[in-house]
């Protein structure tokens, strides 16, 4: 452990401050990282998940402390430029990020598992101030002269069919980012997050892809993996199909469709590459023909081949997609 208290602070839009503090502990079982904003939920979940996904790319993760950040007072709505004061408050404290003077930093990003920091809204920046975007700090690896982190991610991502009987339906997608990454000493579930799902759905991921890789026998304990799903609610298990093919398209270990790669099917026997069978075939083959497009290659359990009519796959050819039924992972 490092320095046991760290703060940053970041200009808000009326000049004043805001102050993110953090704090380091065993985790003995905890969280790794514990958020909490004065009245403003939301806006701690936000930045947990934005501290979970920039520490995607780290050369290493240590999985046995536990960050505790704060802000002092929640933004004003909307308000995101505290996001890099906290990613690097989380670093200070774990001692990744060391700086001679108080940190002001100003700074937000769409995509902080690939490293990058998008920009800030400052009209003009301060002397002394770190600033996030171009003419600033344009990805998290400039901090310590190293290459734009992004490089080194690879991801891939599949859509699944959200049934909800009516208008609601629609296609839902899951996204695996991977860095090569060894884990000495911890385990594979250690290196999978996945910022902004529960915590029964945390689980579940972690579950599913330790277990479909350990069927695929290689690329344990070798990768950072950050997980993350479009905003739409769900139930059940349907995702895990696409989950483990995006997993293993971004580790190369499956071809990819000309077009999208769309999925459902759940198990539980990943660990033996088997794929089960999910209810709602009737929906959702509607759903993912309404949808399919040129290119688009779509996987289903071998339960639903008798479903499909004729008519269905023609209709699905016609639009220059293409259909597998499947009972096991592997080179599909």
């Amino acid at each position: 452990m490092n320095d046991s208290l760290v703060r940053c602070r970041s200009i808000a839009p009326d000049g004043s401050y805001l102050t993110v503090t953090a704090t380091v502990r065993p985790r003995d079982g905890r969280a790794e990282v514990k958020c909490s904003v004065p009245e403003a939920p939301e806006v701690a979940r936000r930045m947990q998940a934005v501290v979970r996904l920039a520490r995607h790319t780290e050369a290493r993760f240590d999985s046995r402390a536990q960050v505790v950040l704060s802000l002092d007072r929640a933004p004003a709505g909307g308000e995101r430029d505290w996001e890099l004061a906290a990613v690097l408050a989380d670093r200070m404290v774990r001692g990744l990020y060391q700086s001679s003077v108080p940190v002001v930093a100003n700074g937000w990003s769409d995509a902080w598992h690939l490293g990058r920091v998008d920009g800030h809204s400052l009209a003009a920046v301060p002397l002394g101030v770190l600033a996030g975007g171009a003419g600033g700090l344009p990805h998290l690896g400039a901090l310590s002269g190293h290459p734009d982190p992004a490089a080194g991610v690879s991801s891939a991502r599949a859509w699944f069919p959200l049934v909800s009987g009516g208008e609601g339906d629609t296609l839902s997608w899951v996204e695996v980012h991977v860095r090569p990454s060894p884990a000495d000493g911890e385990d594979e579930a250690s290196g999978i997050v996945a910022p902004g799902a529960d915590a029964a759905l945390q689980a579940r991921v972690r579950a599913v892809l330790v277990a479909a890789r350990h069927h695929d026998g290689r690329g344990l304990k070798e990768w950072r993996t950050t997980v993350r799903f479009s905003g739409e609610r769900f139930q059940g298990a349907s995702f895990e199909l696409a989950l483990v093919m995006a997993d293993r398209m971004a580790r190369g270990r499956d071809f990819l469709p000309r077009g999208r790669l769309l999925a459902t099917g759940q198990s539980s026997s990943w660990h033996a590459g088997q794929v089960e069978n999910v209810d709602g075939v009737g929906p959702k083959c509607a759903l993912l023909l309404r949808e399919a497009q040129a290119g688009d290659r779509i996987l289903l359990p071998r339960a639903w081949e008798a479903e499909l009519t004729p008519e269905w796959r023609a209709q699905l050819k016609a639009q220059g997609a293409s259909v597998a039924c499947v009972d096991r992972i592997g080179i599909i």
